[in-house]
């Protein structure tokens, strides 16, 4: 699909702010208790965060959302919510709503943008590590508890924590369009493509397949190693780590 004709920019209306509930109901699924309510983005907006709509003509297609964010003397934001629908999927909108969301970081003066993804959502792990450039060195289990979203298969919410440091030679080589270098010798975890179906058809062998690969996570983890890259191949695709770089900050 050719987006052209799509232009990102901040939502400042109750009606944009309701729109971005609506689109949570067509992109995930969920039930109306766990939405988050137009309050609720009327805070993130209104309070240090921001809120990003990408609309073609008067239709919201997608949204960013932030919270503002402090810690260990730092801070930052932290990107709650990114969602894009079906139909303008894969045609560049999310990237463009997180360039977006590095503008006005760079703007504040912040270096880093924290979110949360699916480990087992191979498509959303690449975008995140080869097409933004993050790095990953904390696994969360089940950091939101069980939801009703189909998208989940009933799994513990297990979440690893993007960092987005912004200003970084990493961030600026990969957003403008330069291939990263990887490790020669990274520690590989694999995450097979069949953990999709498996979600759907068969939920004690999809949390078996989720089990394993935290644990291979916690233990690179807790040795001080990060996620700095990300291979797709056949069989689904496999994290890439290394020692902790030096040029991110502890």
């Amino acid at each position: 699909m050719k987006t052209e004709t799509v232009a990102i920019r901040a939502c400042t209306t109750l009606e944009e702010y309701e729109r971005c509930v609506e689109l949570q109901r067509l992109v995930w699924g969920f039930a109306e208790v766990e939405l988050v309510p137009k309050d609720v983005v009327v805070v993130a907006a209104s309070t240090g965060g921001h809120l990003f709509g990408a609309f073609e003509g008067d239709k919201m297609v997608g949204f960013l959302m932030a919270f503002a964010g402090f810690r260990d003397g730092r801070p930052y934001l932290h990107s709650h919510m990114l969602a894009v629908l079906p139909d303008y999927r894969d045609s560049g909108v999310g990237r463009r709503l997180k360039l977006r969301q590095r503008q006005e970081a760079l703007g504040r003066g912040l270096e880093l943008v924290e979110w949360t993804f699916d480990p087992l959502e191979l498509k959303n792990a690449y975008f995140n590590i080869e097409r933004l450039g993050v790095v990953v060195r904390r696994y969360i289990r089940n950091k939101y508890g069980r939801t009703s979203s189909p998208l989940h298969g009933g799994l513990p919410t297990d979440r690893l924590v993007a960092e987005w440091w912004v200003r970084t030679p990493r961030v600026e080589a990969v957003v403008g369009g330069r291939t990263m270098a990887h490790s020669p010798n990274p520690v590989r975890i694999a995450v097979p493509a069949a953990i999709a179906e498996l979600k759907r058809t068969d939920r004690v062998a999809a949390e078996k397949a989720q089990t394993q690969v935290r644990e291979q996570f916690e233990k690179w983890f807790s040795q001080g190693y990060a996620v700095t890259g990300f291979e797709r191949d056949a069989q689904g695709g496999s994290y890439l780590l290394e020692p902790t770089p030096a040029e991110i900050p502890g």
